[in-house]
């Protein structure tokens, strides 16, 4: 990410943590503001704590270095009076500041959205919460994908519930807090004023089912688990091997792709086949669909059948582990790059954090 002139003038405070809040930080941070991230010292982000069996036993966890690197570390206590008027001190001084606190603390800790605003009129205030600023209900991702869906979707057909492997409500947050972040900005240019931005992990994850809701809304489907399947696109999904043991997953989202298939596969029988002469009807024929294309599969060295899917341009995924992923020749091409330009794999891949008090 090329840093940008912009926003190298932007002094950034970052009260959040865990994972949306800090992630918004790193991504100002990347673009080349100071971006101050401020923990309690005896009570410090919780992620430091989250690490795994194989980790050092130092105070960086791989967890808290993947949404903090590019910050400046501080310490300071708001029940404190000396360090509650050393942080209002730098909100004096700050373009944004980031918050993710529970439910009343802000009043606690007397830094309500007033009195903040009253310290810096031209503050943008951006804040995260769980269920919306009037719930007091506790939230993590997790919860929140419980709670609006995506585990009820996620999973096999005959399986349980099962949740993203990544933070994903998190991420989403993430995303839509920077997108109010940078109109208020914009906005700030033209007005001189400061504003509130607030986005819950709720609202981003019901704006985010997308297609999954309009076919509740629409047609009153009810989606289950159907494992990596598509429920509008056929195929799209299924998994298959070939006959090196090389499992891929392929998304023909157009009767043109469709038909390019066919042609690799030397089974143009299919095109009459009033089964699958529509994408309509392919989806209600999946499973004799995929059981034909799986048999067709498994006579195919996967680097042949690769080949001529980039080709014919038809999308195609090898399912790969994730040493398998970083190993790759793209992705090395991907952190050479970005070492070179000092950017943010290099951040990515330091966590020498120092402490500094204020």
């Amino acid at each position: 990410m090329k840093t940008l002139p912009l926003f190298s003038n932007l002094t950034v405070l970052d009260l959040s943590t865990v994972l949306a809040g800090p992630s918004v930080g790193t991504f100002f941070a990347e673009l080349g503001a100071k971006v101050i991230k401020i923990e309690h010292p005896t009570i410090p982000d919780v992620t430091r704590s989250w690490k795994l069996p194989s980790e050092k036993k130092d105070d960086i966890s791989a967890y808290f270095a993947s949404v903090n690197y590019g910050k400046t570390l501080r310490q300071l206590d708001l029940t404190n009076q000396t360090d509650y008027l050393r942080f209002m001190k730098l909100v004096k001084e700050s373009d944004v500041l980031l918050l993710n606190f529970k439910f009343d603390d802000q009043k606690k800790l007397k830094v309500s959205d007033e009195q903040l605003l009253e310290v810096n009129p031209q503050l943008i205030i951006g804040k995260i919460s769980g269920f919306g600023p009037s719930s007091d209900r506790v939230a993590y991702d997790l919860i929140l994908q419980a709670e609006t869906g995506f585990m009820s979707m996620n999973g096999e057909k005959d399986g349980e519930p099962v949740k993203m492997p990544v933070a994903l409500i998190d991420v989403l947050a993430a995303h839509q807090l920077k997108e109010g972040l940078l109109i208020a900005l914009m906005d700030r240019q033209l007005s001189s004023k400061g504003s509130v931005v607030e986005v819950s992990l709720y609202d981003a994850a019901l704006c985010s089912l997308t297609n999954q809701a309009t076919n509740y809304l629409m047609a009153g489907h009810v989606p289950g688990r159907m494992g990596s399947l598509h429920p509008n696109i056929a195929p799209y999904g299924e998994i298959f091997s070939t006959t090196n043991n090389v499992k891929f997953t392929i998304a023909i989202g157009s009767d043109t792709h469709f038909e390019k298939l066919l042609t690799i596969l030397k089974i143009p029988e299919i095109k009459i086949d009033a089964r699958f002469e529509c994408n309509q009807n392919r989806v209600q024929h999946r499973k004799e669909l995929a059981n034909l294309l799986s048999k067709a599969f498994s006579s195919f060295n996967s680097t042949d059948l690769f080949n001529q899917f980039r080709e014919v341009k038809i999308p195609y995924g090898e399912i790969k582990s994730l040493d398998q992923v970083l190993n790759d020749v793209n992705a090395k091409k991907l952190i050479r790059q970005e070492l070179q330009n000092g950017t943010q794999t290099k951040r990515m891949t330091s966590i020498a954090f120092q402490w500094k008090k204020l």
